[in-house]
């Protein structure tokens, strides 16, 4: 019996010791969970990196600017060529065909002159009757003064004198040589001769045709210059020193014509000349004329000729513009302003006047000295943007 009670004692104090032991272990997995955690991570964020931007610091300058027009060659002197006299075409010559060259004075085309040899005949016919006729009338006159002289008066009427007879056959004589000289012009104007230097745009007769007098026999036009009509508009029209007025500028502005050939880009050497008379009404365009002289010579390297129908590209040399900058096609946003840095290199929107966009380049008023432009755009950047300088330039020199 006495065996029996102390197994169960010793049974009591193995649970108690079992019991204890497991709420130390507790305790102390407890205290390792709330004094032993890591400490918590820090909510304060890393400030990112800032987008890298290409910088310039403007020097505004005196630039001449170059305005882009376009324009097709047209020449200055063109003609129709018309028949003064009626006939048939007897000849032509080699220069009378589409696109041949003539010089001034040489002859193109040749009428039947039969016809103005028979006119001439007969006009010189009639010449030499009143000549006749004068003569005797002058004759007649003196006989009726003597007539009159020996009746022993001074005084006599014209009447008796053949004053009047003698008066119409003179004027008679006066207007026969007048006919022969107009059917000599007539046979004259058979023979069509250049009138200058040119060439032969369009051919509208030949052998054989018979031709009215006023029809149209060829068109023609001056091989010494051509011009093209170049239409400016208005924010153009600013950068421009133009002959506005009659009495205006005394030279004007120089003009670079380019055209692709064969393959090849050519260039001529211009000069606005004059404006026309009028605005366009609906384009409500200026133009600006501009002429070339020579434009068939060879030139440099055997150069095409500036012939008309061609169409032109133009850059037309402008007045000085004070004070503007010219910047990076890509510095100019879309809505006309360029990004500056300010304080903390921090963007801000400039707003700038545009005067002219090349394809690769602009150049703008509106920025001040020593302001630092950035040079390129991209999503990343917008007023308000930090930044950092990844290369400073000032006209174009790195810093």
């Amino acid at each position: 019996m006495a065996d029996h009670s102390n197994s169960t004692a010793r049974f009591a104090r193995r649970r108690l010791a079992g019991a204890v032991a497991f709420t130390i272990v507790g305790l102390v997995v407890c205290f390792w969970v709330l004094v032993g955690k890591p400490e918590a991570e820090s909510s304060q964020q890393v400030e990112p990196r800032r987008p890298l931007v290409d910088v310039m610091i403007a020097v505004p300058a005196e630039h001449a600017i170059w305005v882009q027009t376009q324009g097709t060659v047209e020449p200055v002197t063109r003609v129709s060529l018309m028949a003064q006299v009626g006939g048939k075409v007897e000849a032509v010559s080699e220069a009378f065909l589409e696109g041949r060259f003539f010089k001034k004075g040489e002859t193109l085309l040749q009428l039947e002159t039969a016809d103005y040899d028979f006119a001439i005949a007969r006009a010189t016919a009639q010449e030499a009757a009143a000549a006749q006729r004068l003569a005797e009338e002058r004759g007649r006159n003196l006989q009726a003064k003597r007539e009159w002289r020996d009746l022993g008066s001074n005084a006599a009427n014209d009447l008796f004198l053949r004053k009047p007879q003698l008066y119409a056959a003179e004027t008679a004589l006066v207007a026969a040589r007048a006919d022969v000289e107009a059917a000599e012009l007539a046979l004259a104007r058979t023979t069509l001769k250049a009138p200058f230097d040119g060439r032969l745009e369009k051919k509208l007769v030949d052998v054989g045709q018979f031709v009215a007098p006023g029809a149209s026999l060829a068109q023609v036009y001056a091989t010494d210059r051509v011009e093209v009509l170049l239409p400016i508009s208005e924010s153009q029209l600013a950068l421009l020193a133009l002959p506005l007025f009659e009495t205006g500028i005394d030279t004007y502005p120089d003009v670079t014509l380019t055209a692709r050939f064969g393959g090849e880009r050519w260039q001529w050497q211009g000069q606005i000349t004059r404006m026309r008379a009028s605005i366009d009404r609906e384009s409500r365009a200026t133009f600006a004329i501009a002429e070339v002289n020579d434009p068939f010579s060879e030139g440099f390297q055997r150069r095409p000729p500036l012939t008309p129908g061609l169409f032109v590209e133009a850059s037309i040399r402008g007045k000085p513009i004070q004070q503007s900058i010219e910047l990076p096609a890509t510095a100019l946003r879309g809505d006309n302003t360029v990004l500056r840095l300010g304080a903390g290199d921090r963007l801000e929107r400039l707003p700038v006047e545009l005067l002219r966009r090349a394809q690769e380049r602009v150049w703008v008023r509106g920025v001040a000295a020593g302001e630092r432009i950035v040079l390129e755009q991209s999503s990343l950047l917008s007023s308000g943007t930090a930044v950092e300088v990844a290369e400073m330039l000032r006209n174009g020199s790195k810093q």
